[in-house]
């Protein structure tokens, strides 16, 4: 397989729909499906206009028999997707018309795309940065407005803009210090001492605000995992069903009904919020709600909110405690549910928000939704709307050029060679470009485009 291959594949979602549409790219990408195409009034696109759309049929060359009839698009590098020649056909949405044109095309000369194979050729064309290409996947699998939102900034360049800035000091900081090692003669101003350690300082700062916008990516991409706990029936499942709107978990007055982890999603302010109901924690002698019980504690663990349900119309129990201590220092809020039954419960020793509940009637269900929202965005509104929200990769790629830079301002503290930050400072660089795809290996590329569709 070539660059230089022209390529084809289905770009809608396999199944029965209206229409189906089939992508071309490369240099004889409107050659190929000239051979193939019959304007209904005559022509050929071969000297069509770009951006042009022609209503027609897709012939088998062999036998002259019609495909199907479809609209064509014929669009001209530089300004398409790939800053390839780009042709696109709008089939009827069914299986077989699409495949027999794909075959087709493939007998014409344009070969099966890998996937994510038309945007990785956006980027090597200079379209966009791997940054960018990343946010095409982010963009198609956005859930909510505020994981769109953010996509579409991230696609703008709001977060290479951010990533080329901290860049550009980093090469002014460097360029100072290699003009006093080039030229330690000339009369030349370079970066020394406080000055230096000042502006390595300030890009310390800007990369830690980017590395904060990591856990709120992860949300936006991935959803907050939100869990209940609670003793046995307090009603973590009521509650569950209740910000669901649905009767997704097993309510019964049986203690022990949840034996295990059930998860659903749904959308929060705009955030997609994955909530978790659990085994109620008690110490027991059953060996499957032991097992419920541990995925219960590590539900806890891998939370970005514990919600603790505590039954409000009886006294505190000592399995309330114990499931208060098991969420201490996590977020957390608590939910003292049954509010429409008389309170019996005792004061709660615990600085987390509270809030009173009622399956039963809704009562509060809105004021800890907002609570849930309020603890979700609090750190990530911004990041969000400025496209700052980063991802595992760029995480990484972060938290080494940190750690270059810091040993660039401990060098420079210690006054040692100033070819020694220079490393450091060359090592940083590399890290940030690799984010944007400034340098890259074959390998990272693999795996960025392998998880896009094909098509895509």
């Amino acid at each position: 397989m070539s660059e230089q291959d022209t390529i084809c594949a289905v770009s809608t979602p396999v199944g029965e729909g209206g229409i189906g549409i089939i992508r071309v790219s490369g240099r004889e990408a409107i050659e190929i499906a000239a051979r193939l195409f019959r304007p209904k009034q005559g022509g050929d696109i071969r000297a069509a206009k770009s951006h042009r759309i022609h209503y027609g049929h897709i012939i088998d060359p062999e036998d002259g028999e019609m495909v199907d009839e479809v609209l064509l698009s014929v669009m001209r590098a530089p300004a398409t997707y790939t800053r390839e020649d780009v042709v696109e056909v709008n089939c009827h949405g069914g299986l077989a018309p699409l495949w027999r044109t794909v075959r087709l095309l493939n007998a014409a000369g344009a070969r099966q795309a890998e996937p994510g194979e038309f945007t990785k050729r956006a980027f090597m064309n200079g379209r966009i940065d791997l940054v960018q290409a990343e946010a095409v996947m982010d963009l198609i699998r956005a859930r909510t407005e505020l994981s769109l939102r953010a996509a579409n900034e991230q696609l703008k360049g709001g977060l290479s803009q951010r990533i080329d800035s901290v860049r550009e000091q980093l090469v002014s900081i460097l360029a100072g210090v290699e003009a006093g090692i080039d030229f330690p003669e000339e009369d030349i101003e370079t970066p020394s001492g406080g000055t230096l350690r000042d502006a390595l300082q300030r890009t310390l700062e800007d990369v830690d605000q980017l590395l904060r916008s990591h856990t709120f990516g992860r949300i936006l991409r991935e959803g907050a995992a939100v869990t209940i706990v609670g003793r046995p029936n307090v009603g973590k499942s009521s509650l569950m069903n209740a910000l669901l709107r649905q009767d997704r978990a097993i309510v019964t007055a049986i203690p022990g009904t949840t034996r295990d982890v059930i998860e659903e999603s749904l959308n929060i302010a705009g955030v997609m919020v994955r909530i978790i109901d659990t085994a109620g924690i008690r110490e027991t002698h059953d060996m499957v709600e032991t097992e419920g019980v541990k995925r219960s504690l590590a539900a806890i663990e891998d939370a970005d909110i514990a919600i603790a349900v505590l039954d409000g119309s009886v006294p505190l129990h000592d399995g309330d405690n114990r499931v208060l201590r098991e969420v201490s220092g996590k977020n957390r809020i608590i939910v003292i549910n049954k509010a429409d039954l008389p309170r019996r419960i005792g004061p709660i020793n615990d600085k987390a928000q509270k809030v009173e509940v009622s399956c039963a009637s809704g009562v509060g269900l809105d004021m800890l939704r907002e609570m849930i929202a309020g603890m979700i965005t609090k750190d990530g509104t911004f990041a969000a709307e400025h496209g700052w929200a980063v991802n595992e990769r760029h995480q990484r790629e972060l938290a080494l050029t940190r750690a270059a830079v810091e040993r660039a301002l401990e060098t420079a503290g210690m006054g040692l060679s100033p070819e020694l930050i220079a490393l450091d400072l060359r090592d940083a660089l590399d890290h940030l470009g690799m984010i944007i795809g400034a340098t890259y290996t074959d390998d990272i590329l693999e795996r960025i485009f392998n998880d896009f569709c094909i098509g895509k």
